[in-house]
């Protein structure tokens, strides 16, 4: 009987490691049936010497390596788990159309690929992309054919150390450090194929207004045909609320009116369930598209943030979206959605996703378990005035915010963090530029231009401060006259530098980092890294931490909220609430009643 039990579980060890890893649907805002999900076993190769071009490895039909996608080469999860720098790697899959999509366009999709790649069908070149974090995607109908399998290659190149493209955290010397972590290589997001008629949606941008009780829907198609209809339809479970058909034009908003809405927030994350639709002349289904919208509105006024018309105090937690077995990729769907609940455990009510552009499916699951983000662009790595890497900057920025400017969840946007150095006029000129493409892509949401850091045009004060004494902390954030800002060279002495920020009390104010305590009874080994002397118990973090959260919280009139240092350990970082592994590291119960502090003139 024993030998049976055990020749069971081993069997089930065996049909699990063989599940498709990341098999749920990656864009659940914009979601067809027609789908194949490519993530599984590939065959790989490390191109250390950056040789395979001239070796003619993009007309590969199969490498000598494996590797598990979509997890980067530097990760366990990818069975590779090279950790050393990778200025080149190539993939090769068969990939096989399926027969029902005959007659229709075929895109396929990549949910992010670092940093530079490029991509053949049967040794023909599809097309290249630059952007490590972005989404993207390729028409490769002219490459492929009914029933053939075809061989696809991938190509990607990476150099973090060339300060041309945005890095976020990752390491730019051998070792993990600091707050500097393992690099990630190559695809490490879905890669799928889509069945798509000629004139279906590439996308819609969503902005909805409670004030006058309807959303605006602004449609993109891939191609248009005279007699085209457009349809939008909106409903609440079974019941239909609004249904809106008009003819196809591309670029031109919608309408859809919403009565009596009922409002996305934390405290009830209600999301209405949306169809696109596009038909022909004759009433064809030419394309359906499954979607979602919350119904909210984000605003300042004066120095406060307002959610649905209401002042909103911001707890928020950074969270760097690393893992200990995937690097920058989550190992399941469930890791994602574990993340948000363990934040909103500990007392928060969202995140500052730092220095990492997260994935659709994050931003899902707090836009269904009502989780405020502030969405952050991976930028260290970058030289602020190189035009090259300001270009690549912009470009990847952009593609980002028309993905992810749909979501309810997401209330501001932060294209840059900790900008310190003073390079000259063209780096002030990159970041104004930056917040005004960033105001023109999506006009509904504040901008928060640099966390913390120099001056630049900005909808908010951001400042990080990681006083460890409590009661130092509530005299350096305001002193009864003067508010906290870093201290940089003064323009009359640096006419060519940029300046720091002098706060007036105009627009929000926010610590935006703050904490990142330590405590050496979670770590006994030492070679924790952090910020200041480390707790030596857990009662004395608990003190601490209550000493900095009042510190911040007394200034509720004047302060909008806070962002603490951080959700888990990272690596040798290891100033989490939680442990990397995301097990509990404290007493939640207490942690949860430290940040849900009071904060006065806020109902939450």
């Amino acid at each position: 009987m024993k030998s049976k039990i055990m020749f069971l579980v081993a069997l089930l060890f065996c049909v699990a490691s063989y599940a498709q890893p990341r098999a749920e649907y990656p864009r659940p805002q914009f979601e067809r049936e027609a789908w194949v999900n490519l993530n599984g076993e590939w065959s790989f190769t490390l191109d250390l010497s950056k040789s395979g071009q001239n070796r003619d490895f993009y007309n590969s039909k199969g490498f000598e390596g494996k590797i598990t996608v979509p997890f980067a080469p530097e990760s366990k999860l990818s069975g590779i788990g090279h950790t050393d720098f990778i200025n080149s790697v190539w993939y090769q899959r068969n990939i096989q159309i399926p027969a029902e999509w005959s007659g229709k366009n075929i895109k396929l999709n990549f949910g992010a690929v670092y940093y530079t790649s490029e991509y053949y069908i049967d040794g023909k070149f599809v097309g290249r992309h630059y952007g490590g974090s972005d989404s993207f995607s390729f028409d490769i109908t002219e490459f492929v054919a009914d029933g053939k399998e075809h061989s696809l290659v991938v190509h990607a190149e990476s150099d973090v150390r060339s300060g041309q493209q945005p890095a976020g955290k990752q390491s730019s010397i051998y070792n993990s450090h600091g707050c500097f972590y393992t690099r990630t290589t190559g695809i490490w997001q879905t890669v799928w194929m889509e069945a798509v008629d000629a004139c279906a949606l590439e996308r819609v941008h969503v902005l909805t207004d409670i004030d006058q009780s309807h959303m605006v829907v602004t449609p993109t198609f891939y191609n248009y045909m005279a007699g085209n209809k457009f349809v939008v339809s909106v409903k609440d479970g079974e019941k239909l609320v609004s249904k809106m058909e008009v003819a196809a034009a591309q670029g031109l908003p919608v309408v859809v009116p919403i009565k009596k809405a009922k409002l996305w927030s934390p405290e009830s994350p209600f999301l209405y369930d949306v169809e696109y639709e596009v038909l022909s002349a004759d009433g064809k289904v030419l394309d359906k598209v499954d979607a979602y919208v919350g119904m909210r509105k984000i605003h300042i006024e004066g120095n406060k943030i307002l959610l649905n018309n209401k002042p909103y105090y911001q707890r928020l937690v950074l969270d760097q979206g690393f893992y200990p077995d995937g690097v920058w990729t989550a190992p399941s769907d469930e890791a994602l959605k574990n993340d948000i609940l363990m934040s909103k455990a500990a007392g928060f009510n969202g995140a500052r996703l730092h220095q990492k552009v997260f994935e659709e499916r994050f931003y899902y699951w707090a836009d269904k378990l009502g989780y405020i983000v502030w969405g952050e662009m991976a930028s260290w790595g970058k030289s602020a005035a190189s035009v090259t890497a300001a270009r690549n900057f912009i470009s990847e920025w952009t593609n980002i915010m028309v993905r992810d400017r749909n979501h309810p969840a997401l209330l501001v946007w932060t294209p840059f963090n900790e900008e310190w150095s003073t390079p000259g006029n063209e780096a002030g000129r990159f970041y104004t530029d930056v917040y005004n493409l960033t105001r023109q892509l999506d006009p509904s949401r504040p901008v928060n231009t640099i966390s913390g850091g120099l001056y630049a045009p900005s909808d908010f004060c951001t400042t990080h401060s990681y006083q460890q004494d409590g009661a130092k902390l509530h005299k350096q954030l305001f002193d009864g006259e003067k508010f906290y800002q870093p201290q940089g060279p003064k323009a009359e002495n640096a006419p060519r530098a940029m300046r720091f920020l002098v706060y007036d009390g105009k627009v929000p104010y926010i610590i935006d980092e703050f904490g990142g305590i330590k405590c050496a009874e979670t770590t006994p080994g030492g070679g924790s890294w952090g910020y200041g002397d480390a707790a030596k118990t857990k009662e004395d973090f608990y003190k601490r931490l209550e000493s900095q959260v009042k510190a911040i919280t007394d200034h509720s009139d004047k302060i909008c909220g806070f962002c603490y240092t951080q959700l888990t350990d990272v690596e040798q970082e290891q100033n989490g609430v939680y442990y990397y592994n995301r097990e509990n590291k404290f007493d939640m119960k207490r942690i949860r009643e430290i940040f849900q502090m009071k904060a006065q003139g806020y109902d939450q």
